[in-house]
């Protein structure tokens, strides 16, 4: 199983947002909570299954003092699609 990492960028692998790169904001024990500063905000992220992500270890943001910004997510998230050519 792999380790996550609050703030680390990963790939949804199942569901109906397959391949959609979200930022993981809170982990619980089989659960972690991903935003992506759009659609789902750091205030009202998305549960999703460890099983049903896959972690990009490369990119990691950090926080602050009030948690999560949507604004840094989706610029993060942004800069990531264009130097990977990924398309969400």
């Amino acid at each position: 199983m792999d380790i996550t990492t609050l703030g680390m960028l990963a790939v949804s692998q199942a569901g109906h947002d397959k391949n959609k790169i979200y930022v993981i904001i809170k982990e619980e024990d089989e659960y972690v909570y991903l935003a992506d500063g759009r659609s789902r905000t750091a205030d009202r992220p998305k549960k999703k299954n460890r099983k049903h992500i896959q972690i990009i270890r490369k990119v990691q943001i950090k926080t602050s003092d009030d948690g999560y910004q949507d604004l840094e997510i989706k610029r993060i998230i942004k800069k990531y699609q264009e130097e990977a050519n990924v398309k969400s």
